[in-house]
């Protein structure tokens, strides 16, 4: 019988205790019934805080904008209206004097 990988470390080595799945090398334990809490994204900010959608930032470096000559200043402030799982582009910010846009979450701050 196959056992899905650790949600936590991604090992392979998971093994079950009664109704729970439980890692050995991260100690994470886990109900595999239980999948709501799978859809949770961990991104974090510049300063390794974790972002939630409703979020309050401030841009910790200037930005050029794609494709256009606007750059957007170090301090500028936004609010995240939804993020998703992606390598460059998480957050979908509705940015002050920009309006709505997706910035890479490590050049933003946690307000």
């Amino acid at each position: 019988m196959s056992l899905p990988p650790c949600p936590s470390c991604q090992s392979e080595y998971v093994y079950q205790d009664q109704d729970n799945l439980i890692c050995p090398e991260c100690a994470y334990e886990w109900n595999p019934e239980e999948v709501a809490e799978d859809a949770k994204l961990n991104i974090k900010d510049a300063n390794g805080t974790l972002l939630a959608e409703g979020d309050k930032i401030t841009l910790a470096k200037d930005i050029k904008v794609k494709g256009s000559s606007q750059v957007l200043k170090i301090g500028t402030k936004a609010v995240i209206r939804r993020m998703k799982d992606s390598n460059d582009h998480q957050l979908d910010c509705r940015v002050d004097g920009a309006g709505d846009m997706i910035v890479t979450a490590k050049y933003v701050k946690k307000v």
